[in-house]
């Protein structure tokens, strides 16, 4: 299919989710998450955006997630197009328009669907239907939007008002304006009257239209973000947004910035299916619930309970809930969460109470994820720590040294090759190493499996920022 016929999609993957907190946090985000099956929600998006008439997809993202996005990406079986990372997050208006100044240079007059990279849509078909429709429009000039029909009074979404005209064209219709978060009295009463939809922030539009409207609406956007979209350098696959001109664009969302203003606005009407899953309410809603209404995952066990959330996410531990009622508990190995479950979007307000007293548990999980693999801390005391520690196939950890601690590390599956100075060496299963305080060094995996070992850190400072890189193959500072 040429260039210009093709839909572009565009996925947003740049959010916190800090509602679903203890499971998503700021150092991996809820989009990355396995919440309603074997897949993430990014890689739900990604496939739901692939197949006939659809482009590789542009990705948005932060820098802490590149190697992630990539990695979900390749499991997921769906090849990228371009891979933007964003110097920091400014809300989508500016992360849309890098996308369609970017998709300007080789398909102006294509199609761009912009979609969020943490919601779950259980109709493909019914999407895709949806999809066929707003492109026609699209096509004809309007800049469409899509719109989940609600079932209930939901005060946790935006909603789109339809026009009073009849359909633009079929599944087509006119929207007459955005509405924010309501109120429960007055989501039941847009509920009662009809003509409501619920905003799923998911666009359709063409380049050439969508810069139109931001000429039109949003014109302080389009230098700074032309100057971070034309001074975009490569990276190791990525492509890195200028930070200069990117810091002149100010913080908006594409609705304040241009869907509230523009004219030439349509909608398209999804029927069920979706979920934008912004907090633990939504999970459990959309989970598999028994006869009681209880939804579990993990190791829990439920008695007598009912319309409730018991997740353990750790193999290591046990939940068991015993008579509890309209409850939510998130058992992470380092914080949990009990909630009522009509109170469930106020675990934003928790996260910022935690973060006002300093607690890693606001931010960072236990598991720490990086470009070769992950590691995961078991035991911190004054002067040593103990960490778990997993290496992919191939992959490699940077030459590196540390300045206040020494590093001892036990081989339990898997054969590292370990560099310490100028001797490099096999290590193999049930063997051990030791690493000087200040020598250079270098942890591979040069097998097929996964390596795992154990790390045993002593020193006066263990923090993760000790650390002076001399080579890395991903490019880190």
């Amino acid at each position: 299919m040429a260039e210009q016929d093709a839909i572009h999609p565009v996925i947003l993957c740049g959010g916190s989710g800090t509602r679903l907190w203890p499971l998503s946090r700021k150092s991996y985000p809820k989009q990355f998450a396995r919440l309603t099956g074997p897949d993430t929600l990014f890689q739900q998006t990604a496939k739901r955006l692939s197949g006939p008439g659809l482009a590789a997809p542009t990705v948005l993202t932060h820098s802490d997630f590149r190697f992630i996005v990539t990695e979900q990406l390749a499991a997921a079986g769906v090849d990228p197009g371009a891979i933007l990372i964003e110097p920091d997050g400014r809300n989508t208006a500016p992360a849309i328009l890098a996308a369609a100044l970017h998709l300007e240079r080789t398909a102006p007059d294509a199609l761009m669907l912009v979609a969020p990279s943490d919601h779950v849509l259980r109709d493909a078909d019914a999407f895709r239907a949806a999809l066929e429709a707003g492109a026609e429009a699209a096509r004809a000039g309007r800049i469409v939007t899509f719109g989940v029909v609600p079932d209930r009074p939901e005060t946790g979404y935006g909603y789109l008002r339809l026009g009073a005209r009849g359909a633009i064209a079929p599944g087509v219709q006119p929207l007459a304006g955005f509405v924010e978060k309501p109120d429960r009295a007055t989501a039941e009463a847009m509920l009662a009257e009809g003509g409501y939809l619920w905003n799923a922030g998911i666009f359709l539009f063409s380049v050439r239209n969508i810069l139109a409207a931001f000429a039109a609406h949003a014109p302080d956007l389009i230098d700074p973000v032309r100057h971070a979209v034309d001074g975009a350098r490569p990276d190791l696959g990525f492509l890195r947004l200028d930070p200069e001109g990117w810091a002149g664009a100010r913080d908006i969302s594409i609705d304040f910035a241009v869907m509230e203003r523009a004219d030439n606005l349509s909608v398209v009407p999804l029927s069920g299916g979706w979920s934008d899953l912004g907090d633990w309410q939504a999970i459990w809603r959309e989970g598999a619930q028994d006869a009681a209404g209880v939804v579990t995952s993990g190791d829990v066990t439920a008695m007598d309970c009912r319309d409730s959330l018991l997740r353990a996410e750790s193999g290591a531990q046990t939940l068991v809930g015993i008579g509890v009622e309209n409850l939510i508990a998130i058992a992470m190995p380092d914080a949990v969460l009990v909630a009522d479950i009509s109170r469930a979007q106020e675990a934003k307000e928790a996260v910022a109470a935690l973060k006002a007293r300093g607690a890693r548990q606001a931010t960072q999980l236990p598991v720490d994820h990086r470009p070769w693999g992950w590691f995961e801390s078991l035991a911190l005391g004054p002067r040593f720590q103990v960490k778990r520690i997993f290496v992919h196939p191939g992959a490699a950890l940077s030459l590196q040294s540390h300045m206040h601690r020494s590093e001892h590390w036990i081989v339990v599956r898997g054969t590292a090759k370990v560099t310490i100075g100028a001797t490099t060496r096999l290590v193999a299963e049930g063997e051990s190493v030791h690493i000087p305080l200040g020598e250079k060094h270098r942890l591979e995996n040069p097998g097929k499996l996964d390596l795992e070992l154990i790390e045993v850190q002593t020193g006066a400072y263990l923090g993760e920022d000790d650390i002076t890189r001399y080579e890395d193959v991903y490019a880190r500072g």
